[in-house]
């Protein structure tokens, strides 16, 4: 791992799963950031392979021992890979599986604005289960945090909603954790060079999605660049790598910016498992029986100690 004020990347793309999970020390206060995960229930027709879902259980033991020693969570938004879930799927964290460890912490949530009638529900969901521990935090500041005010999901006005970004100032080093903005809005890079961060860890654009026009993904781009240029240290993840051509773009931003830019797995120095993206090869080299599904959601092929 590079050598930072204490930055460690549990669950992202690049390591295996979709989320953009990390935990962050400043100080006394150990900071968890979006803590949940999801494995894309559906990708090429295929669900999850057993090997994409065997990392899926080994990285949400590393959320639960996390929250172990957290002071503060927080949840940049309310969709399932970024939040644990009251209705989870047996891929994803649970809501019962942590909901213990989430007494004495302080918790800061976005707020309501700008999201879907699901989200809202969702979160109107975790306000009741947590009560006065969860604060909302659009455009607060405490101790190291801070917190931006809603920024666009990906293109502003898109059916996605907001999320919030997060700011962590160790006084030796500034962190921003920008999750699901995809590079897609200038003006939400604007507002995070505004920060002055050393290290930034954001989501980059979803080349898997053939909707996403060229001057969409020359915006990013451009918006990458930018970050890249004006940052000690660039994390890309999230979206990026759910396709291998986000390994390209990744190499082809290094080159062209003259720096190391990172994905998560780099960061951190450990393999790269683009396992959603490689999905069908998962399939070819290790063949699936056609109930193991079926019998893995009626629990009769997990692990006790899942």
């Amino acid at each position: 791992m590079i050598k930072t004020m204490g930055i460690e990347i549990i669950g992202t793309e690049s390591l295996g799963v979709r989320g953009m999970c990390c935990l962050v020390t400043a100080g006394k206060q150990r900071i968890l950031i979006d803590p949940g995960i999801a494995l894309g229930y559906q990708r090429h027709g295929l669900l999850p392979h057993p090997y994409q879902i065997k990392t899926g259980i080994k990285i949400r033991q590393e959320i639960l021992k996390a929250m172990e020693g957290a002071t503060d969570i927080v949840f940049s938004h309310f969709h399932g890979d970024h939040i644990p879930l009251l209705q989870a799927n047996p891929y994803q964290l649970s809501f019962e599986q942590l909901a213990d460890r989430l007494q004495g912490l302080r918790i800061w949530a976005k707020s309501k604005e700008g999201l879907s009638t699901k989200m809202q529900g969702r979160a109107l969901d975790l306000e009741e289960l947590l009560g006065c521990s969860m604060k909302i935090a659009d455009g607060c500041q405490d101790g190291p945090l801070t917190f931006s005010g809603p920024v666009p999901h990906g293109l502003p006005g898109e059916r996605f909603g907001t999320v919030m970004m997060t700011r962590i100032d160790t006084g030796k080093q500034v962190f921003v954790h920008a999750s699901d903005i995809q590079l897609l809005d200038n003006g939400t890079i604007d507002k995070i060079l505004q920060w002055q961060p050393d290290i930034v860890f954001v989501d980059g654009p979803p080349l898997y999605i053939q909707s996403l026009s060229g001057l969409q993904r020359k915006k990013a781009w451009e918006n990458g660049l930018r970050l890249a240029r004006n940052v000690e240290i660039l994390i890309v993840d999230h979206h990026l790598l759910r396709s291998e051509l986000g390994l390209l773009w990744l190499s082809n931003m290094s080159r062209i910016s003259g720096k190391k830019v990172y994905c998560a797995a780099d960061f951190m120095n450990k393999p790269r498992l683009l396992l959603e993206a490689q999905r069908r090869k998962l399939y070819r080299e290790i063949p699936v029986a056609e109930d193991w599904h079926r019998d893995y959601e009626e629990g009769k092929n997990r692990k006790s100690d899942e």
